[in-house]
């Protein structure tokens, strides 16, 4: 063999393969304190809060797109009530009997709230084009003042139909996790396993799963994180119709071999959960994130069954709600 090629092979069995490094810190790091509760949450965000990133951090489009439904009608509500009372106070101050047509409220009320109120709905009128005519503005200030607000109020309503088109074409994935992972009896072995179900309607094809586990390993300087990808039984399922029991038998080889609860513990053990497959709905590939604690393990169970067959339709029925159920199972 050439000097060459001894030296291309040395290099090749010196140095970790691509696939292999990837999982030496995961993107966390090895010196994050083991004080530390989780590094992805339970819903697939990741507990890290940033700091000191300035104005040009944020993104308006980026926090509407990712925010909850609720949080969004909120937005929406408090920006569309924000603009027409600024717009208001500018109509106040050009002269409200610059607004003629202004009916009278049919209430009893202070003469600066009517004033107000005629500005307010006015505003309203304008901003969103609707224009019913009972009042209209006079003179040069107050019709500037007009048209500004109707340009701002078509730009508004265009940025807030695109924000929210965007959130109802987002493709997301909707599994459901168990509550609860498993150390249960596997064949003639234990081994680590959990559940996933799709709860939507939709299809999910070529579905791929990693699991990563993290602990803390005392060494000299103190405490260090260490990641260990986790072999499983079946990595890929080209369909998702029922269930997926994801397991990682625990062999020698394992991280977990021969591991208790307090052994557990005492690393501050974390399996981070990592799947995505491809939406046929939405012709993109989606993906979701979970993690599990050592305090999320139950030790000597097994997951109940959760679907079956109609007797009267033949066809196979799933109980998504009953994704955790699990009962007692002797471990080897």
């Amino acid at each position: 063999m050439s000097e060459r090629k001894k030296n291309s092979q040395m290099e090749t069995n010196a140095s970790p393969q691509p696939a292999q490094a990837a999982y030496q810190d995961l993107g966390f790091g090895s010196r994050i304190e083991r004080s530390s509760k989780r590094m992805i949450n339970q819903d697939g965000s990741f507990n890290v809060r940033r700091i000191g990133g300035g104005i040009g951090a944020f993104h308006p489009y980026q926090y509407l797109i990712t925010i909850p439904w609720s949080k969004f009608h909120l937005a929406v509500v408090l920006f569309y009530l924000t603009v027409n009372g600024l717009f208001s106070g500018l109509y106040i101050l050009a002269g409200v009997h610059n607004l003629t047509g202004t009916p009278s409220m049919g209430m009893d009320m202070p003469h600066w709230l009517e004033d107000f109120l005629h500005a307010f709905f006015f505003s309203m009128q304008t901003f969103t084009t609707v224009g019913y005519g009972s009042i209209s503005p006079m003179g040069f200030v107050t019709n500037m003042i007009a048209g500004v607000e109707a340009l701002c109020g078509l730009m508004a309503f265009a940025l807030i139909t695109g924000v929210l088109y965007g959130r109802f074409s987002r493709a997301t994935a909707k599994i459901r996790y168990s509550k609860e992972a498993l150390i249960a009896p596997y064949q003639n072995i234990n081994a680590f396993m959990f559940r996933t179900i799709n709860r939507r309607q939709n299809q999910l094809i070529e579905l791929s799963a990693v699991v990563t586990m993290a602990w803390y390993e005392e060494t000299e300087s103190g405490f260090r994180q260490k990641f260990a990808p986790l072999p499983l039984e079946r990595e890929k399922v080209a369909l998702f119709p029922l269930s997926w029991t994801i397991v990682h038998p625990i062999t020698p080889d394992s991280p977990l071999y021969r591991k208790t609860p307090e052994d557990l513990e005492k690393m501050n053990a974390e399996f981070m959960i990592m799947i995505q497959g491809y939406d046929d709905t939405f012709a993109q590939i989606v993906h979701t994130r979970t993690s599990y604690k050592y305090f999320d393990l139950a030790w000597g169970r097994k997951f109940d069954m959760i679907y079956h067959t109609d007797e009267d339709s033949g066809m196979i029925v799933v109980e998504v709600n009953k994704v955790d159920q699990h009962s007692h199972a002797q471990l080897n």
